[in-house]
């Protein structure tokens, strides 16, 4: 028989590959309660075999704001996990279960996760910090070597930049970092290697602003439907017609 340490941390990153969005699951192994963070609609099937096949009581699916790429798989686990807390940020003027502010933490068994706002991506931006395994969930706000765009949803590149000197490079240096997405293959990194060579934020915070205002970046492909199917957490009850079709139909095209 083998024993985890009281405190111990249960850990998994998973991927999505057409939105290459990244999924943790974290479970507190005293308690046997969990998390996932960011999950993806299309990968919903996969996560919850998952959370079985290790036998975890899943409280909460957090989402670190309304993403635009992608459709949040939290309405789809609320059917196969009904005790389950779907969690945004208040300031995302979305429907949640929960709506946390900044300074609020999260609890799991023994496991307790720091609230963090952190908008410029968006205005419901939030990082999950989890001090005793020091490790951050950063969301789009900060990305490995990059970050998230700032000029759609009440995005803003001043915003974005003081977020993260102010909330996520203030943490110690040694805390690992795990973003939202990574289009390269690499899976995490530190606040110490982010304050060093991070392209965009070890620029001066004009050169910041200039630099993302200048991106030209294209209109994401989905965010006419993801944006409306997250702003209610992924649930179809509270989707409007049109929104509850397309979501439907992608779904439909992945299986």
């Amino acid at each position: 028989m083998t024993h985890s340490h009281p405190n111990s941390l249960l850990f998994r990153q998973l991927s999505e590959g057409v939105s290459n969005t990244y999924t943790y699951i974290l479970v507190c192994t005293a308690s046997k309660e969990a998390v996932i963070i960011d999950p993806v609609l299309e990968t919903v099937e996969r996560d919850s075999k998952l959370i079985n096949e290790l036998g975890v009581k899943l409280l909460y699916a957090l989402n670190t704001h309304v993403h635009a790429d992608h459709v949040t798989g939290t309405g789809e686990l609320k059917k196969r996990f009904p005790l389950m807390k779907t969690v945004l940020a208040s300031k995302a003027n979305a429907k949640s279960d929960l709506q946390v502010k900044h300074g609020e933490t999260i609890d799991f068994g023994r496991k307790s996760l720091e609230v963090r706002a952190t908008p410029g991506h968006t205005n419901g931006c939030v990082t999950y910090v989890l001090h005793e395994d020091r490790m951050a969930f950063t969301g789009d706000a900060l990305l490995i070597r990059g970050c998230g765009r700032t000029d759609f949803q009440e995005g803003s590149a001043q915003t974005l930049y003081r977020s993260v000197h102010q909330q996520i490079f203030s943490l110690p240096g040694d805390y690992s970092l795990y973003p939202a997405h990574d289009y390269k293959g690499l899976t995490c990194t530190s606040v110490e290697e982010e304050r060093n060579f991070n392209p965009r934020l070890t620029k001066t915070e004009e050169e910041f602003i200039d630099l993302m205002n200048d991106l030209n970046l294209p209109y994401p492909k989905r965010i006419d439907y993801a944006v409306p199917a997250n702003m209610v957490c992924g649930i179809y009850d509270l989707m409007d017609e049109k929104t509850r079709k397309t979501v439907e139909q992608s779904l439909d095209k992945h299986t």
